[in-house]
């Protein structure tokens, strides 16, 4: 019900109450919880994990950081959005997915349920004929911008916030799908045919960063049967980087970002790296950072613009940047703790998988989660609904431990029954 709602329905949507906005995938959400407390016996499951602490954190730090910079009742009103977008989600998955056939089923509905929606992406950016357009007259915050045509095709964005958020939203999903491929009893014809709609709704999207996010964990998955040179490939990655650092002009980080419609965007990305890292773009701020709509805030991104230029405005297309921006090194450090961690998780069920379609299930996952940190470092994760994806994501890694340990024990049984079965035969004989 809660990916459904999160898929189809608008998220600028939305009904208020009092200062704050409730979406459908907000108090579906609640009903969840109160299904999970009341009348399921999960919750009684539930082991609290590192994970988790980290992902408490990370709002909490946030929390932390914008009592000392923000106005109390805007800070309440923006945290307590991005709580029911992001961390109850991440909860919700932690109680509910905790063994193997749980994850499956959760990728086998999200096949059915999302992915008819790239064929509504294929029309609007064929036509641009956007066909719940009307919808948008009462869209939530402001009206919407017009998006420039792209090699000849409009940008679709479909209910989705944004085109860049519509690709990201499918370049995660077209990574775990492809997980399903060696699993038994799965219909291959299927995932391919969810694979391919998902790669249509991140083309057609016409953003560089969705592409970056899909071709990064397309290249990751395609390594899979190399997977035990990792190290030689991350030692080569750091090699090119030291070179290009030596030998350039610019640094490493302009080069990735040059993977994009237009070369202006590629060198700006670059340029705002530049800006905060090397030129005192945080000065004064490093600590907690500017906030959520302040004065230091609004002095601090003009100050980035004027030396960025040629832009009048600022427009940070960095989500680690976006933190810390809002949020300085007290959201940032919480923030990459708790993907390194998450990270951590699977490395640990991948060692601890039996069976090779499990790693192959792992690593899908990983490719979905290591292609949406590159993108992040060319496009900011906005509120809604790619950003309750992502920490939907971020729960199955935190849960996939427990998944394989499940498969682990399920499988050991019919081992030991199926012995047990020979020796009882050897004995009657």
């Amino acid at each position: 019900m809660y990916v459904a709602t999160l898929a189809w329905y608008p998220s600028y949507l939305t009904i208020k109450v009092a200062t704050f906005d409730f979406s459908i995938p907000r108090i579906v959400i609640l009903a969840i919880y109160l299904n999970l407390f009341f009348r399921s016996h999960s919750i009684k499951h539930f082991r609290f994990n590192c994970v988790d602490a980290l992902a408490i954190a990370y709002f909490s730090g946030q929390l932390l950081a914008g009592a000392i910079t923000t106005d109390f009742s805007k800070l309440l009103e923006n945290r307590s959005g991005a709580a029911f977008d992001m961390l109850l989600p991440y909860f919700a998955v932690r109680a509910i997915i905790t063994n193997k056939e749980r994850y499956i089923l959760l990728l086998k509905a999200t096949i059915y349920i999302i992915a008819p929606i790239a064929i509504f992406c294929l029309y609007e950016s064929l036509t641009g004929n956007n066909p719940v357009r009307f919808l948008q007259e009462y869209m939530a915050w402001g009206k919407v911008a017009d998006f420039p045509i792209r090699l000849g095709l409009y940008r679709a964005w479909f209910i989705s916030s944004h085109p860049i958020m519509l690709g990201l939203f499918f370049a995660i999903l077209g990574s775990i799908w492809a997980g399903l491929l060696y699993q038994p009893k799965t219909n291959r014809f299927l995932c391919y045919v969810g694979i391919v709609l998902a790669g249509v709704g991140v083309f057609f999207s016409m953003s560089s960063g969705p592409a970056l996010a899909a071709l990064v964990a397309t290249a990751i998955i395609a390594c899979y049967q190399y997977r035990e040179y990792w190290k030689l490939a991350a030692m080569s990655i750091i090699l090119v980087c030291g070179i290009i650092e030596i030998g350039s002009n610019r640094h490493f980080y302009y080069y990735p970002t040059r993977f994009t419609f237009s070369e202006a965007t590629a060198w700006y990305r670059g340029r705002l790296i530049d800006v905060v890292l090397f030129e005192n773009g945080m000065s004064g701020h490093w600590l907690v950072g500017c906030g959520i709509e302040t004065k230091a805030a609004e002095e601090t991104a003009a100050m980035w613009a004027a030396k960025i230029g040629p832009r009048p405005t600022l427009d940070l297309v960095n989500h680690y940047l976006l933190i810390l921006f809002k949020f300085g090194l007290v959201g940032l450090v919480s923030f990459l703790a708790m993907i390194a961690t998450a990270a951590k998780k699977l490395a640990e069920a991948f060692s601890a998988s039996l069976l090779d379609s499990d790693k192959w299930l792992i690593w899908c996952l990983s490719a979905g989660l290591i292609g949406q940190l590159a993108a992040y470092t060319s496009t900011s994760l906005h509120t809604g609904q790619t950003a309750s994806l992502f920490f939907i994501l971020l729960g199955l890694c935190s849960a996939m431990p427990l998944i394989i340990a499940d498969g682990n024990s399920k499988l050991m049984r019919v081992a030991t029954s199926g012995f047990h079965g020979v020796r009882r035969f050897s004995d009657e004989s």
